[in-house]
């Protein structure tokens, strides 16, 4: 709350002017900025889901081509597991060199399928038969064969594994293999089988792809990519490795070169296959043209609201211009020039303030002439006041004298042995000496019944004991506690009581003055037994006590007492009237307790 008074404080000090071209600001300018920026993010947002999506659709494109390419060598392994014809050219015993290029000759279907075939560029075969002799199809397996992770792997289990491998029959480059253990369950052997996958073919799927994209082994090598540098190499080098190795198919934000990209995972077989398909494309360089356009959005937007700047400051500038004629013909009128009549013209809201500006003026030269007149006719009537004056202090008795009057008549009184006359002297001078001395604050409700105490014991003594008995009970729940209540809000009950209410009874007049705790609130109660009031009166008085101009004398305690108690405590708290014709009256009002503890209600009063 005190920073937005802060605020407030601030913006009353600032010019018209000023507030117009920060009102435009804050209307214009800032939601235009955020719409801009809302759209542009959008737009931004929507471009690299489109990238996203066009990216996984080429990778699904290429991981169908995979697929087909794929298909053959795994089709021609699966021939080859159950050709019998291998198996017996494989583990036969040939005793010269001269049986080992027999069966060589014999056995053709390698070469067939690679005539038949352009996805594969060679078939190679690994077995341990001591016989045979190395050639480009049949490979004795070695230590350094028998050590390599490819030859471990596919001897541990009998599926299909991808592998970037040198084939040594071609100068040792590296192709996609397809790797297999061959088991021979008749002669208890086995051997490894490896296909490699024709480059170009490979190549070829990759050539038109717009994003990098690479296929890499179950190793982490690139087996074949977009990028020819990237072709043969581990995927660590380039700086993808802790970010992408281990991920499961599926699209991820990563950082390459110092750039943010985003990386499609695609597994090309993930039940029985260990390649990947990777395709990754910068942020930058496909949001470029979302910035373009962003870019020519903004300027377009700041040229408008530099334009409406200008305008504003314009129209302002005219618009604080006749509101500072206007100050100055305020500022010579301030120094007293009543002469000065405003020339501003217009029915907007500035002209009208001119208006009421020369009205004002007018008004203001009639009162000063008025005043002037007044001053004259006040200056005569100077002396005849200070006359009149000392005359009315002359007739003023002082109220310490009349104190002093009634405490010697009491001494007197009580020196000649008349005590109870002492005693309601003593009694009427406390009634005196309170209702002078009585403000505005509330008083302790002790002090309170302390006054109607002594106003009905002088009462007694004025009217005798046999026509006059009261009688003041307290709840105990009440008693003893501080509780405060507006002044003379009892004893002119009492008095109504007593004047009015007792003024026809000969003998036996009662006043009962109850005070009691009726759920959050105290009730006060003065009761009479006197001669009552009509239905027809009664009402009468009851609608009466809101009348300010109400003259009756009997009517002014009870009314200056009703209103007091609604003007403090609202409507509930006002007098309440019961009476019977010829039985009494009660007159009831009640006080909130809140209203009434010490340190609430005396304080705030």
């Amino acid at each position: 709350m005190s920073r937005l008074l802060v605020i407030q404080e601030y913006l009353n000090n600032v010019r018209i002017k000023n507030k117009l071209i920060l009102s435009y600001v804050l209307v214009v300018f800032i939601p235009v900025l955020i719409v801009g920026i809302f759209l542009t993010a959008r737009y931004r947002q929507d471009v690299i889901e489109q990238a996203t999506l066009q990216t996984i659709n080429n990778v699904d494109r290429v991981k169908q081509r995979m697929l087909d390419l794929t298909r053959v060598p795994t089709a021609i392994s699966r021939n080859l597991q159950a050709d019998r014809k291998l198996m017996y050219t494989v583990n036969a015993e040939y005793p010269t060199t001269l049986d080992v290029v027999h069966a060589y000759w014999d056995y053709s279907n390698f070469k067939e399928y690679l005539e038949q075939n352009k996805e594969i560029s060679s078939i190679r075969f690994y077995t341990t038969n001591p016989s045979l002799l190395d050639n480009w199809e049949f490979i004795k397996v070695t230590d350094k064969i028998e050590n390599a992770f490819w030859y471990r792997n596919a001897m541990k289990q009998n599926i299909v594994h991808w592998f970037d491998l040198a084939d040594e029959t071609k100068e040792n480059k590296k192709y996609l293999s397809l790797v297999r253990k061959i088991t021979f369950p008749q002669f208890r052997t086995s051997g490894v089988l490896v296909i490699a996958v024709n480059e170009d073919q490979l190549n070829g799927i990759l050539r038109q792809e717009p994003f990098d994209t690479m296929i890499v082994d179950e190793q982490g090598f690139i087996a074949a990519s977009n990028h020819a540098a990237w072709n043969h190499a581990h995927i660590s080098e380039l700086q993808l490795g802790n970010q992408l190795t281990g991920k499961p198919t599926g699209t991820y934000q990563i950082k390459y070169n110092g750039k943010l990209c985003k990386a499609i995972v695609e597994d090309l077989q993930p039940q029985t296959s260990g390649i990947h398909i990777i395709s990754i494309f910068e942020i930058d360089s496909i949001v470029n043209e979302a910035k373009h356009v962003s870019i020519l959005g903004f300027l377009i937007i700041a040229g408008s609201l530099l334009i409406a700047i200008i305008l504003i400051y314009m129209f302002s500038g005219v618009l604080s211009r006749r509101i500072r004629v206007l100050n100055r013909e305020l500022y010579k009128v301030g120094l007293g020039d009543l002469r000065i009549i405003s020339e501003i013209r217009g029915n907007d809201e500035i002209g009208l303030l001119s208006r009421q500006f020369n009205n004002m003026v007018a008004s203001l030269r009639r009162l000063m002439d008025e005043v002037a007149e007044s001053q004259r006719i006040k200056n005569r009537l100077e002396l005849r006041q200070r006359d009149i004056k000392l005359k009315m202090m002359a007739s003023q008795i002082n109220p310490h004298f009349l104190f002093n009057a009634l405490e010697s008549i009491r001494m007197n009184a009580h020196i000649k042995g008349q005590d109870q006359l002492a005693s309601v002297v003593e009694m009427l001078g406390f009634i005196i000496r309170r209702n002078l001395d009585i403000g505005s604050r509330n008083i302790p409700l002790e002090d309170e019944l302390e006054s109607v105490r002594c106003y009905l014991e002088v009462q007694k003594f004025r009217l005798g004991d046999d026509r006059l008995t009261f009688r003041i009970h307290m709840d105990p729940k009440v008693e003893g506690q501080e509780f405060h209540i507006p002044p003379l809000v009892i004893q002119p009950l009492v008095e109504n009581a007593v004047v009015h209410g007792l003024d026809d009874v000969e003998q036996g007049g009662k006043i009962d003055i109850s005070i009691y705790k009726s759920g959050g609130f105290i009730r006060f109660e003065v009761t009479d037994n006197g001669c009552g009031i009509p239905e027809a009166k009664r009402k009468e008085i009851l609608s009466s006590l809101s009348d300010m101009e109400e003259t009756e004398n009997y009517r002014i305690g009870l009314r200056n007492v009703h209103q007091r108690l609604y003007m403090m405590y609202g409507e509930p708290c006002g007098l309440v009237i019961d009476t019977e014709e010829g039985k009494g009256t009660r007159v009831s009002f009640q006080i909130p307790l809140g209203g009434t503890q010490l340190g609430n209600a005396s304080e705030s009063a």
